[in-house]
């Protein structure tokens, strides 16, 4: 992680006033730990909420995932289903989805109010997941606008992306060549993912405890190692001592715990 040595002001709008950021000296976190949805489950926020992003955010997180879907309209929103509250996200309109709510009120966030929630501090990265459409074509649009998004707000101190879809991940590549691009889908060898330009590979768990080979592999080769999602004690002590570089968990606050032990 890049440390910040100028003083980054950012003026953002958001609930109708503008905010001035400033931050100076200070570096991401480094403790392994990615919150899934953002850490939703102890407090019970809603997953994707922008509740759940701050309490990753309050936590101390490294990273907190949120997954971005495209509206009917083009608006990029954060929520991991394909349907929020029975709509169907790829067949409604922005105002459409605004009718419904979290259950703590909260509306769908867009995925502009998920980013300019989490670049108000400097510890935690957002972690962005691009969801595959069933059309491959909106897919690849929704990756060239989450890009031009994170480029526009400039945001790209803070965004790591991941996928499922292999064409996703290239294209995102392919828009911004820096950008830090991990594969989801957990069907190709550390070496394939190397050869394409990848920043890393983040596989189900058991992925990596039938492939444990590919641990050792991928940190031969300068990958990042991130498994997903991971629950329980035992396996999260297993991934730490096998050398993970982060842990995807719906139980942010036991992995701290764990970690601070060691």
């Amino acid at each position: 992680m890049k440390k910040f040595c100028l003083i980054f002001i950012i003026t953002m709008m958001y609930n109708g006033s503008a905010e001035v950021y400033a931050q100076e000296g200070q570096d991401f976190h480094s403790n392994k730990v990615i919150a899934h949805r953002g850490a939703f489950k102890k407090n019970g926020y809603p997953e994707n909420s922008l509740a759940s992003l701050q309490q990753a955010v309050k936590l101390g997180c490294e990273g907190s995932e949120f997954d971005v879907w495209m509206t009917k309209d083009g608006i990029l929103v954060v929520n991991h289903d394909a349907d929020f509250e029975g709509m169907h996200i790829e067949d409604s309109t922005y105002e459409e989805l605004l009718q419904k709510m979290h259950p703590n009120g909260e509306n769908i966030p867009t995925a502009e109010a998920y980013l300019l929630e989490g670049m108000k501090q400097h510890g935690t990265k957002l972690i962005f997941e691009i969801k595959p459409s069933k059309d491959k074509a909106l897919g690849l649009e929704l990756a060239e606008k989450s890009v031009a998004l994170v480029h526009r707000i400039q945001a790209r101190e803070w965004v790591d992306y991941i996928s499922f879809d292999y064409d996703i991940c290239k294209k995102v590549m392919a828009l911004d060549p820096k950008a830090n691009v991990a594969y989801l889908n957990g069907d190709l060898s550390p070496e394939a993912l190397k050869k394409d330009g990848f920043f890393g590979l983040d596989y189900h768990l058991q992925v990596l405890k039938k492939h444990p080979g590919w641990i050792k592999e991928a940190k031969a080769l300068g990958l990042t190692i991130n498994a997903w999602t991971v629950n329980k004690p035992e396996d999260m002590k297993w991934l730490l001592e096998q050398g993970a570089d982060f842990i995807t968990t719906n139980e942010p606050e036991l992995l701290l715990d764990i970690i601070k032990q060691k």
